[in-house]
């Protein structure tokens, strides 16, 4: 059982600096859109507004990225918790559980659409006023 618990515990670290490398993105991401938003107000500058919006759809894949690598050592742990003790050779591959979680799902789940969603939403609202 010992085997089993240290085995969880290193998948479980993992899943955490997934979670965390999340939420650092969404932090830099609001920080440096807002920052471009800001200048390209007072400015009048389309031109930043439209590199704003490509550094959403980035972080947006990054941090889908993320999430859908976290998703996969969730699986992975779920696994692992139901093998026997003998069975435990503490492998931390999760590519046997790409088939059951698909990349191009995880941006449109419900922790990232709204978020990213409003963000470009914002974004292309302003460009289309500023371009008037």
């Amino acid at each position: 059982m010992e085997r089993k618990l240290k085995h969880l515990e290193f998948i479980q670290a993992v899943i955490n600096r997934m979670a965390n490398t999340s939420f650092l993105l969404k932090g830099w991401s609001i920080t440096i859109i807002a920052g471009l938003f800001a200048f390209s107000a007072t400015e009048n500058e389309v031109p930043l507004l439209v590199v704003a919006l490509i550094l959403t759809g980035v972080f947006w894949f990054l941090d889908a990225y993320f999430l859908w690598q976290e998703r996969l050592f969730r699986s992975l742990y779920d696994h692992v918790r139901k093998l026997d003790d003998g069975a435990i050779d503490f492998s931390m591959d999760s590519s046997a559980f790409h088939g059951k979680r698909k990349w191009y799902v995880t941006p449109f789940s419900i922790t990232l659409l709204p978020f990213y969603g409003f963000v470009l939403i914002t974004l292309i609202v302003f460009i289309t006023r500023f371009t008037k």
